[in-house]
């Protein structure tokens, strides 16, 4: 049977308690109830990313007189990370990027020193978590998929597919974030997709909002002339978001609209790359703003008027939902989760990754009409909040995880 998690409230529960046929054979070692459910919370490695995002929202914002959070991480975590997680017990089971990968020796003590209740892994490089978890007698293993890379897209090994498959008959439950990585993470792991669930990431639809006053003042702060339209994109600066698209879109449309600024906001390898080519354009140089890092994403999302995310993979773009949350009509990819969150036509338009024309035809339509960019953009954030706010989201990892422990015999006082 299905599992449906984006439904209502309570088949979101009813469907939870389905996952648990995914188990080979039931756990015996069950500790004596105690509380808060203790939840170890297993990834690759930890920086400032997309699902680190998630898991932070999680950490902080479950109730924590139910929920008790501990990370562990098989390949340490970035500098950066450390102003996230002060606050939270973080143990590394494996050693530096270049150490062996295979940690679950290690895992399965520090799983039996911890004693956690519930075990989630994410993604490809924290799999072996699960292996580890059924070794330590965990009474809940959840494992989910959050997105993927370029490599994954030309096929998996045999091997890797058939330990994937094996991995995910060991868990509790898997749930990937969008209906298409299910069926894709279905697929590679040859596992029915029935038995997989989907739950949504979620935005804070009250930080994330349009703010009026600060247009203004950020606009200033930037640089940025009063009545400049402004394109913008936030993330990461890799070749998998393909930011050069934009750029190169923008270069079309230039003479139309020769008073337009590029707000870019991240950072990454690519870009210096980007840098140079818009040193060599003869459109761009003066009009694109590499804004780096910041902290203040809420604030800036004020100062653009199209928000851009020309990515060649997602998995659940939260850039996306926070542009969207604060009613910037977006333009987005037609790849992974972009069309779970935009609406074609009506919250936002797609276009193919890479086709720099398509992407060009709908910036000249929005920047030549305001009343079309308010009418997009007050869809886009009427969608999110009904669909993708932070509480939806809170509510079913809540429902999932008491379900499966209240399946395992633990009490829980929720």
């Amino acid at each position: 049977m299905s599992v449906q998690l984006e439904s209502s409230r309570t088949e979101s529960i009813q469907s939870a308690y389905t996952l648990v046929t995914q188990t080979t054979s039931s756990v015996t070692a069950i500790p004596e109830p105690r509380l808060p459910i203790r939840i170890m919370h297993v990834m690759d490695s930890l920086d400032v990313g997309g699902t680190e995002i998630v898991l932070m929202k999680l950490i902080h914002s479950l109730d924590p007189d139910v929920f008790e959070h501990s990370v562990c991480t098989l390949r340490g975590m970035a500098s950066r990370f450390f102003s996230w997680s002060s606050d939270v017990v973080v143990r590394q089971a494996g050693g530096s990027t270049g150490s062996l990968r295979f940690n679950l020796v290690r895992l399965c003590r520090l799983m039996k020193a911890a004693r956690p209740t519930i075990v989630h892994s994410r993604n490809w490089g924290g799999i072996e978590a699960i292996l580890a978890a059924r070794i330590a007698g965990v009474p809940v293993i959840i494992h989910s998929e959050h997105g993927y890379d370029l490599n994954m897209q030309r096929g998996l090994p045999l091997r890797q597919s058939l330990y994937r498959n094996l991995s995910y008959r060991c868990a509790t439950a898997v749930f990937t974030v969008t209906e298409e990585l299910r069926r894709y993470h279905s697929a590679q792991a040859r596992f029915s997709p029935s038995r997989i669930g989907v739950l949504y990431n979620g935005v804070d639809t009250e930080r994330f909002k349009s703010r009026p006053l600060l247009r203004s003042a950020l606009r200033q702060q930037l640089g940025i002339p009063p009545d400049s339209p402004v394109i913008g994109y936030v993330g990461r600066m890799i070749a998998l978001k393909d930011v050069l698209t934009l750029l190169r879109a923008v270069e079309m449309v230039a003479s139309e609209f020769p008073s337009f600024r590029i707000l870019l906001i991240g950072d990454g390898p690519e870009r210096a790359r980007l840098e140079e080519y818009v040193c060599s354009s003869p459109s761009l140089p003066g009009r694109v703003i590499f804004a780096g890092r910041r902290p203040d994403i809420a604030d800036l999302l004020n100062a653009i008027d199209i928000f851009v995310l020309p990515s060649l993979a997602e998995g659940m773009s939260n850039t996306l939902l926070e542009a969207s949350a604060t009613g910037l009509p977006a333009m987005a990819t037609n790849v992974g989760g972009n069309p779970e969150i935009v609406e074609d036509g009506v919250s936002g338009y797609l276009f193919p990754p890479r086709d720099v024309s398509a992407l060009a035809n709908r910036l000249l339509a929005l920047l030549g009409d305001d009343r079309l960019r308010k009418t997009v953009g007050a869809a886009a954030r009427n969608r999110t909040v009904a669909n993708f706010s932070l509480d939806r989201m809170l509510n079913r990892y809540t429902d999932l995880y008491i379900s499966l422990a209240r399946e395992r015999g633990i009490r829980v006082a929720a």
